[in-house]
């Protein structure tokens, strides 16, 4: 009978201490200069890897309304984390360059973080997610 009761319980234990540990975070991409194609939101959780396509920890594509847009990261583990977002107002996917890598798309960065002829710092853009979740707002400035 011991056994019996005993199952359930930790089993109810070990999903609430896992769901205790998962966080969402929201981020809301504003002053987008229209509401054509998607805006692409990617997350970093190691400085090495930011803003690197290769590194991001998980990525989701939001369509705009309204000149913003806004995506739900789920169940990240609390800690330090960047984003990093652009516009890919023509839909093709790809963050577009022009001459000598001079961004032709907008785009930003968390905590306002900004770029001087190469991405920010991992430091400059990261901000803490608790176990409660974080919404952040990313300005693209339009």
């Amino acid at each position: 009978m011991f056994k019996i009761v005993l199952l359930p319980a930790m089993l109810w234990f070990a999903l609430a201490s896992h769901a205790a540990r998962a966080a969402d975070l929201t981020i809301t991409v504003t002053g987008l200069e229209s509401d054509q194609g998607d805006v692409h939101i990617a997350v970093y959780d190691r400085p090495e890897a930011f803003p690197k396509s290769g590194g991001m920890l998980a990525e989701g594509r939001a369509m705009p309304k309204g000149r913003q847009a806004t995506w739900v990261f789920k169940d990240l583990t609390p800690g330090t984390y960047a984003v990093a977002t652009f516009h890919d107002a023509n839909g093709n996917h790809s963050f577009d360059q022009g001459l000598f890598g001079v961004p032709l798309e907008d785009y930003g960065f968390s905590m306002g973080a900004r770029a001087f002829l190469s991405a920010p710092a991992f430091d400059a853009a990261a901000f803490p997610v608790g176990e409660e979740g974080r919404a952040i707002t990313i300005d693209l400035g339009n």
